[in-house]
């Protein structure tokens, strides 16, 4: 029986796919977001992070008492992609040796639950273009930044399939996109 273990990117954006500092541009929250979350890391088992995501989060996330996340993610392995050693300590953190694609590709070969990424922009484009993002979770903010790191910028053009979305009371949308392979 074939492994069914999925790559699944989610993000914050703004209305004009701005994906970085999300915290800046969140504009109200809900029930509908908060269970949209709990519902999508209670499918995954591993994390797959950027050198900047980690060393952000590694001094968030161990003290923070958001949950769900914040148990999820610091049981979780979290494997970064960098070439140089992890200097902050979190539980369960391993730099990835080798190249990215090679390591993820080897990863969802084996048994588990989905490999989320979470916040990192450069791994998430690096991954598409690979062709092993099976899914994309975006929660759509009701804002236009203006500035700022898009997510899908500057990648190859790429047929999404639209799987699920919904609007919250908040004005969110939350869409759910099925990557062909």
């Amino acid at each position: 029986m074939p492994n069914t273990r999925q790559v699944v990117a989610a993000f914050f954006v703004s209305l004009d796919g701005v994906a970085e500092g999300a915290d800046q541009f969140l504009t109200g929250w809900d029930d509908e977001v908060d269970a949209a979350g709990a519902k999508l890391i209670a499918s995954q088992d591993t994390v797959v992070l950027g050198r900047r995501t980690y060393d952000e989060w590694s001094g968030f996330w161990p003290t923070s008492d958001i949950e769900p996340f914040a148990s999820f993610v610091n049981a979780a392995p979290k494997y970064v992609a960098t070439s140089t050693p992890l200097e902050a300590e979190w539980a369960n953190s391993h730099r990835i040796d080798g190249a990215l694609t090679d390591f993820v590709r080897d990863l969802k070969s084996k048994p588990g639950g989905d490999i989320g990424i979470h916040g990192s922009i450069s791994v998430t484009r690096s991954l598409l273009t690979a062709g092993l993002v099976d899914e994309l979770r975006l929660v759509i903010v009701p804002t236009v930044v203006g500035t700022g790191r898009q997510l899908l910028n500057a990648l190859p053009a790429t047929p999404l399939h639209l799987a699920h979305s919904t609007q919250t009371p908040s004005g969110y949308i939350l869409a759910t996109y099925q990557l062909p392979h």
